[in-house]
């Protein structure tokens, strides 16, 4: 199961950096989401995968005596897809708006001021 969320997680990053090197602002976009949901699954990968044992203590313990799910990375990839949720659609509002005005959603032509003839 680990090796298969590292084959994922490797296959996240890389098209998400091929994405951000793009000239397109969509891509820009879609490959920043890749990125995060990557960054997501390293997380959850770091706090370890244990399948059926919840972070419960028994009534006769006083600590955990077996294996235990750590809910702390959960907790954190959860509020991290919240934030990139309301991220990504404030960024699709703006790229809306910027091709509106624009009429392109290419980089290069963002960056160059338009030249006026005298």
């Amino acid at each position: 199961m680990e090796l298969l969320l590292v084959l994922v997680l490797g296959f996240l990053y890389a098209a998400g950096v091929y994405l951000i090197l793009r000239r397109s602002m969509v891509k820009l976009l879609l490959g920043i989401m890749l990125l995060g949901n990557g960054t997501n699954i390293l997380i959850f990968l770091l706090g370890s995968i244990t399948k059926g044992k919840p972070p419960v203590i028994d009534t006769d313990h006083n600590v955990f005596q077996d294996i235990y799910a750590d809910p702390i990375p959960q907790a954190l990839i959860l509020t991290a897809i919240v934030i990139s949720f309301a991220l990504t659609a404030f960024a699709i509002v703006l790229l809306k708006r910027v091709y509106a005005l624009v009429d392109t959603d290419d980089l290069d032509d963002l960056n160059t001021p338009e030249e006026e003839d005298i």
